[in-house]
């Protein structure tokens, strides 16, 4: 298993949305293990989004337990039916490392997916796990967190990141 390189903003490959997965095979089960690998390695990591590795694929990992014991692994994710109530949170993004802002999410979603053996899951989320699969589904959608906010917030953010 590899620890990979997390794009950071503003690379463009971050605006890229992931294709489909076709076919979840020993490849694919590859790509998830380095995925997690990476994951784990990072610190105050809750999830990462394969497009965040330059991997142009529709798959994305979880795990913000404590003890990092509970992957969740979903390839093709989609929200298919989500609350009307938002909340506003804050967020920050392993791709925009030092910002955090608050982003309007819905409160509660119902999401289908494949798991690591091709099998369906659909699963109602809320709370914390609902912000965070919207945020994973954004950046496989090639969206980032800061999308989502005002002109004159995002030009600030970029700001700061050009001075890199």
């Amino acid at each position: 298993m590899a620890v990979l390189p997390i794009l950071q903003y503003p690379d463009p490959r971050l605006a890229l949305p992931g294709r489909l997965v076709e076919k979840v095979d020993t490849d694919i089960n590859k790509i998830v293990d380095d995925m997690f690998h990476t994951h784990y390695a990072q610190e105050n990591c809750a999830a990462l989004a394969a497009t965040q590795l330059g991997i142009s694929l529709r798959i994305t990992v979880i795990d913000f337990s404590e003890e990092k014991n509970e992957p969740l692994c979903l390839i093709n994710p989609e929200i298919i039916e989500k609350s009307t109530t938002t909340t506003n949170t804050k967020e920050g993004c392993m791709s925009i490392r030092g910002v955090s802002k608050k982003v309007a999410r819905a409160e509660k979603i119902k999401v289908r997916a494949l798991d690591r053996q091709g099998e369906i899951l659909e699963f109602e989320a809320d709370g914390f796990m609902a912000k965070c699969i919207q945020h994973e589904i954004d950046h496989l959608d090639g969206v980032l967190f800061i999308d989502h906010l005002s002109k004159l917030q995002k030009m600030m953010v970029s700001k700061k990141f050009k001075k890199y």
